[in-house]
């Protein structure tokens, strides 16, 4: 009976099976590469930082936070180092955002000449007044909207900056017969052009000018020298409402009929405008009082800069 038992017993066998590593795919490398790239590139900006002068990575930055500015000025931005204005300072040893003087040895022992360095400074300056000239000129002529009124604004380049003038037109005034409330399309035009100025570092003057008909309220105190100055302080606020910084603003006055514009005719419709001069650096300097005294020949002042726009 026992040996039957043992017969009848079942047999188990234990198999024991020894598994692999799970597939993992290959999403471990796209990552590591990605990780790879990564470092390649901050370890290319460092080098890239490194190398870069100090004007330069100023210039990267005044682009990128205010890339309008950048275009008006020129150059490659507020770092260059080919203009005083742009760069700064007055050390013109300087080869970073500062303008070489020595351009050789020998240039190197020559004394410090503040004359120079004006003459540099109005050089430069008026250049980039005449790229803002341009660039007014490229914005009113692109936009569809101001087609109609470019035979009213008048560019030019002064002893005292860019002379913005918009001038009346018999049968689109920019105000109604007395009245300083900006009419609606000139209200856009002068926002417009206030949003143009925004980048502009330099300071504002606004004159108001009427022609030489008097006005018909002058004998109870309010005459054309109220109106022109109302109407200059309503294009103010149209400049501002378009963007324009108050602090931009330095002066604004009402000159009535005293400077007209057709001097044959101080009637003419086109005797009422109103003048927006982007100052430049000298007018900044008598509008404070802090113009120096610079003693020129009369070669040397025949041939600077500013004599140019007289």
């Amino acid at each position: 009976m026992a040996g039957d038992a043992k017969k009848l017993q079942p047999i188990i066998v234990k198999k024991i099976k020894k598994g692999g590593h799970a597939h993992h795919g290959g999403a471990w490398k796209i990552a590591y590469a990605d990780f790879v790239t990564a470092m390649m590139a901050f370890f290319l900006l460092m080098w890239l930082l490194g190398s870069t002068t100090e004007g330069d990575r100023k210039g990267i930055q005044d682009y990128f936070n205010s890339p309008l500015k950048v275009s008006m000025s020129g150059g490659s931005g507020a770092g260059d180092a080919n203009s005083l204005i742009k760069g700064g300072g007055t050390d013109l040893t300087k080869a970073s955002g500062q303008l070489k003087r020595a351009t050789n040895e020998s240039d190197k022992n020559k004394p410090y000449d503040p004359n120079e360095v004006r003459k540099l400074q109005a050089a430069a300056e008026a250049e980039r007044l005449k790229s803002l000239k341009q660039k007014v000129e490229m914005v009113l002529a692109a936009d569809p909207r101001w087609k109609e009124f470019q035979s009213q604004v008048r560019l030019d380049l002064t002893r005292d900056g860019l002379r913005i003038q918009i001038v009346d037109d018999q049968n689109r005034p920019m105000f109604d017969s007395g009245s300083a409330v900006v009419k609606p399309y000139m209200r856009d035009l002068l926002r417009s052009i206030g949003a143009m100025l925004t980048e502009v570092p330099n300071k504002l003057t606004l004159e108001g000018h009427t022609d030489a008909q008097p006005f018909s309220s002058g004998e109870r105190g309010y005459s054309n020298w109220e109106l022109s100055a109302d109407r200059a302080n309503a294009s103010r606020r149209e400049l501002l409402a378009g963007g324009l910084a108050d602090t931009k603003v330095l002066r604004v006055q009402g000159l009535a009929a005293s400077v007209p514009f057709q001097r044959d005719n101080p009637f003419d419709p086109v005797n009422r405008r109103i003048s927006i001069i982007v100052m430049n650096r000298d007018a900044e300097d008598r509008f404070f009082g802090t113009m120096p005294e610079v003693t020129v020949g009369a070669d040397a002042a025949a041939s600077s800069p500013a004599a140019v726009f007289r």
